[in-house]
This record gives C-alpha cells, structure tokens and sequence, in this order.
C-alpha cells in the first residue's frame, strides 16, 4: 500500500511563549490556554488523541492512554511567521531573521514600485490590515493611490479596493513588488489585500501571498525529486513559491480546508498532502478575537474524527502549527511560541516525546516515513 502523510497546520496555534520572546517583543503568550478560557472552546477529540500530555498543556487535561505520539516544539530559526515557520517545517533552519519595516519602507523601493505600476502609495507603516483601509480607503477611492504597508513580521502588503483596481491586475503589482523586493530587501512575503463596499470597507477572500522562494532544499523537494507526490492544500503552494509542489488547490476558508482535506483521502497518492487552516491566524489572532479563534478550534475538534475515520491503514496524520498569534495578548502581531505537534496513524507508537529543539524535525519524520533520503537539521519522531 502506498504510504501517505496529512500535514495539517493550525495556522498560529502557538502552545505558548518560548524563553526568547521577549527578543521578539513578545510576553505573556500562550495562544491556546488563551483561547482555552473562552466558552466556545472545546478540544475533546484533541485531548484523546494527547494534545493536554505535551508539555506546557495540562491544563487541557491529560489522559493515561492517547491514541497519538505528541511533542512540544521549538523554533530555532529568528522569526515567528508564516514563511520562516512553514520553511523550517519543511527542514530550513532560517539563522538569520527576515527583513522587517517598523519606520516603512525606503524611499528607493516605493519610488521603483510607484515607476514600474504607474500607481503611487499611501500610508507606508505598520497597520493592522483592517485599520488600514478604514483609514486610507476613501483617500484609495479618490487618488487610486496603492495603500502599501506592513507588521512586525517580514511582508509588503499592498490592499486596493476591487472596484479601482481589478484583482488580476492586484496580483501584478505584488509580482512587480516581489521582483523589487530581493537580496538587501528580501521580505518573506509580498501580499494581496483586497477590500471592497464603502466606509467601513471589507476585506475580501481573494488574498494572495507571494513569497520569497526557499533558499535550500525542502522535504517537498525532496519527495518530489524521489517520485512521489506533494499535495498542496491552502497558501502551502504560495508560502513555497510554488517549488515542491505537484498539485494544489487554494482555499478561501478553514471550512473549505478541511472539505479539501477530506477528499483528498480519496486520492490515490503516495507521499505528502500539506494543508494550512488559515482562519485562526488570519480571522482571530491578528483581529484579538479569542471567542472567534476559540470556536474556530473547537469546529476542527469536532471535524476531526471524520477524517480520522477515512484514513487508511498505512496513513499518518500530524497536526502542528507554525507559529502563535495570542488573540488576548497585547498586540495584534504573531507571538514567538512554542507549536505542538501531534503524530496519529496505525504505524505511529503513542508516545510523549517532551520537547523538541527546532520544527524540522517534522521534516525529518516525514522523510523518515515514506523512505525518502533528505538532510536536514531535524531528527526523526519516528
């Protein structure tokens, strides 16, 4: 039978603050014991499976036999978002952090942007996105002006309402800010924004993130170079530049997500299906809404056991995350946190690992797993 691997991350379901946040202006995290303390929290299929057993999580409740092998995890690389987490899970230990704008950008990447699109720019400063449009979205309708901003983590964010700029022509001027944006300037991601209506404007769910190609070898590469296949479900094609991928399918939902995650037990693959559920990160840790965030982990709790049902015999389920995003802390950025890990499968041992040194070990296991030769800095789980 072919062997095949589901990759689910839980896009910033930290499980709590590393002993360096404080470097990242962080303290005080712990994405899901915040989210813990909301009423619309559950995590009943979760916590059989061990998820209360990893270190630091307790207070969910532990059970004297999971069904799954867990661990806590570290991050080794400098940084604590999306590109730099999913690159490190993917065997890329990142030594030195990303390129972050806390003053904007300079002078001379907005004046070769503003000459290649045609379009000047707004705002250039770090912005909560939907503080941003509420603020220069009239003045967006009247120039046609390109509100450009950033975070705390390393990305270009362009929003533009759909109705002056048409979303094709969006996604060409993220591909000219990703040609401009490379060596000195290399941010991991340049992202669409898309809003629409009038004040108070809406984000649309026509975001599209382009990210900075990985600068050393992947697991995806690696089972791709070995013939077998990678299934990309969600942002995981853009957070990888497209490298390391055979088939993928974008998402506009966590709901959509896991329906995809669904069918795709009913492909006749062998190798890895990576699926990122965007909600929790992009919905209700940047927008501190720990009722939203809670409820949305309480929808995959409940989702689970559909999937496992579906799974076949030589099938492995690892469910992690890529970074935090505390919802109650006292910012809107994304928090330096530990992720769990949790390893479910007919094949896996349940087991408490403790605490692991750096998130490639995920890549390491599942290379180890479906028998395929990659080097990287983390050790197998398995």
């Amino acid at each position: 039978m072919k062997k095949r691997v589901f990759l689910i991350v839980l896009d910033s379901c930290g499980a709590g603050q590393m002993p360096d946040c404080a470097l990242f202006g962080d303290a005080d995290c712990h994405t899901i014991k915040r989210i813990s303390t909301s009423d619309k929290f559950s995590c009943e299929n979760l916590r059989k499976m061990g998820l209360g057993n990893i270190d630091g999580l307790d207070f969910l409740g532990t059970v004297d036999n999971p069904a799954a092998r867990v661990a806590r995890i570290a991050e080794r690389s400098m940084g604590k978002d999306t590109t730099i987490g999913h690159w490190e899970i993917a065997g890329i230990v990142s030594e030195v952090p990303l390129p972050t704008y806390p003053d904007g950008f300079p002078q001379s990447v907005l004046d070769e942007f503003t000459e290649r699109t045609g379009r000047k720019v707004l705002c250039n400063k770090p912005y909560s996105g939907t503080d941003v449009i509420r603020d220069y979205g009239n003045e967006h309708l009247r120039s046609g002006d390109l509100i450009v901003y950033t975070s705390a983590d390393s990305v270009f964010q362009i929003a533009a309402h759909e109705d002056i700029v048409p979303i094709e022509q969006l996604y060409e001027y993220c591909r000219i800010a990703r040609e401009i944006l490379q060596g000195e300037h290399g941010v991991g991601r340049v992202i669409a924004r898309p809003f629409t209506g009038e004040h108070p404007f809406k984000r649309t769910a026509n975001r599209h993130d382009f990210s900075l190609e990985p600068y050393g070898k992947t697991v995806l590469d690696a089972i791709i170079e070995q013939g077998k296949t990678v299934y990309a479900i969600g942002k995981i094609y853009d957070i990888f530049a497209g490298r390391g991928v055979t088939y993928k399918t974008f998402t506009h939902s966590n709901k959509e997500g896991m329906d995809l995650s669904l069918d795709a037990l009913d492909h006749n693959f062998e190798g890895l299906c990576f699926i990122n559920l965007v909600d929790f990160d992009m919905l209700y840790g940047h927008r501190q809404d720990i009722d939203g965030y809670a409820n949305a982990f309480a929808e995959f709790d409940r989702w689970l056991p559909s999937f496992v049902e579906g799974m076949r015999d030589d099938d492995v389920l690892i469910i992690t995350a890529d970074h935090g995003c505390d919802p109650g802390d006292s910012h809107t950025d994304h928090t330096r946190e530990y992720i769990p890990c949790i390893m479910y499968g007919k094949n896996i041992e349940p087991a408490n690992l403790g605490t692991r040194t750096t998130y490639a070990d995920i890549a390491a296991t599942i290379a180890d797993y479906l028998d395929v030769d990659f080097e990287c800095p983390g050790r197998s789980m398995i």
